[in-house]
């Protein structure tokens, strides 16, 4: 188990030897204000951008159904007409190759997993880099009709100045402690949400509002999963010599009540284990760091049963796959062993590899309020029913 991930099982389960760390976290919430204030005065030196931005993000380490609300909000904005792009730093990705432009062949190891799924999933034009300025300019000298980007995950960039600002806070997690990094898994003080527009991820119906005033001011999430999708529907060809794309390997999709393994390497894997269980599966959960980067060894311990993982996990392994496929079939000697795994090995791993997509439902609520913002901005909405 890697040092993040028993860090993020003290914090949830706050481990009272975490308070020990409580002087760390004052310099750290210290600094936090210090960097805030210089900002706020002038000080420090921001970018603004000649579009508005809009910044999805969150207060707490970990996930939070950020990416999924950026896919639903992209997938909105397209079916009403306005041109909006994307940016992210690329965790995970290659820094010395950014900025960048993500495309549907874009590698995660070259532009990160989390832009590499939201291309893959919107097709929206998205550039990724540290520098947000860098990939601002980037993206907007490619697609110069674009009204509004949507910045991943840059709530803390203080650097860029922004227009609107959505934090996503899930319920189930909570706040923990409420203590900052790394007392607890506070990114900002919880006063940080005060003039923000704050997004509640919850269960569907776990918040009950029927005789409350703010039932209809109220704005939040839910995430839907979907239905399971083999991660490579055609697998290996009936000729031993070759892996060309057939789908008469495909495997048997897992049902309600049988075991099965959940591998996961997002930020909070709990709820994604939660989610499987909730389906009716029997799960053996195996948590992995957040962005981890999947080797075959990784996969191929996990046996007997069939093996269950995110979307944000899938881009990063089929990348993977497809190498191992690409190097055996272009080998001349049509070697039957890559890096020492059998090629039947490799077969039977890949019949077993599913994909558990889920999609942000938004309360109606939420889009009246960002048609509400886009309006300020000047930003028409064509076709609007919120």
């Amino acid at each position: 188990m890697s040092l993040e991930t028993k860090i993020t099982q003290a914090w949830q389960r706050q481990a009272l030897w975490l308070w020990l760390l409580l002087p760390v976290s004052w310099l750290y919430g210290l600094i936090i204000s210090i960097r805030q204030q210089a900002y706020k005065l002038g000080l420090a030196k921001s970018y603004r951008a000649p579009i508005p931005i809009m910044v999805i993000g969150n207060i707490t380490v970990g996930g939070s159904g950020k990416t999924p609300l950026i896919m639903a909000l992209v997938d909105y904005l397209q079916q009403h007409k306005v041109p909006v792009g994307v940016i992210s730093r690329g965790y995970g990705g290659d820094s010395a190759q950014m900025p960048a432009l993500v495309t549907t062949d874009s590698l995660p190891s070259v532009v990160g997993d989390e832009p590499s799924l939201i291309v893959s999933m919107t097709g929206v034009p998205m550039a990724v880099c540290p520098n947000r300025q860098q990939a601002i300019s980037t993206l907007i000298q490619a697609h110069p009709n674009l009204q509004l980007i949507i910045a991943d995950d840059g709530l803390q960039h203080y650097a860029l100045q922004r227009d609107i600002e959505w934090i996503v806070v899930d319920v189930a997690r909570g706040f923990g402690s409420g203590q900052l990094l790394p007392t607890g898994f506070l990114r900002e003080p919880m006063s940080r949400l005060d003039k923000a527009t704050v997004i509640y991820h919850e269960k569907i119906n776990s918040h009950s509002t029927a005789n409350s005033s703010q039932s209809t001011e109220r704005l939040t999430m839910h995430l839907q999963p979907d239905s399971l999708q083999a991660l490579w529907p055609s697998l290996w060809s009936s000729d031993a010599d070759s892996l060309c794309v057939t789908s008469q390997a495909a495997g048997v999709k897992p049902l309600a009540g049988s075991q099965v393994h959940g591998v996961s390497g997002i930020g909070y894997p709990q709820r994604f284990f939660a989610t499987l269980e909730g389906l009716g599966f029997k799960v053996s959960a195996h948590p992995y760091p957040d962005h981890y980067d999947f080797e075959l060894t990784d996969l191929l311990q996990y046996q007997h049963y069939p093996i269950i993982i995110t979307s944000k996990d899938a881009v990063k392994i089929r990348a993977l796959l497809a190498k191992v496929f690409d190097t055996i079939n272009n080998d001349e000697n049509k070697q039957t062993e890559f890096d020492g795994f059998n090629k039947a090995e490799l077969a039977e791993l890949v019949a077993r590899l599913w994909v558990l997509p889920v999609s942000a439902e938004l309360s109606d609520a939420c889009y009246t309020k960002l048609q509400r913002q886009l309006q300020g901005l000047g930003i028409a909405i064509k076709n609007a029913t919120y």
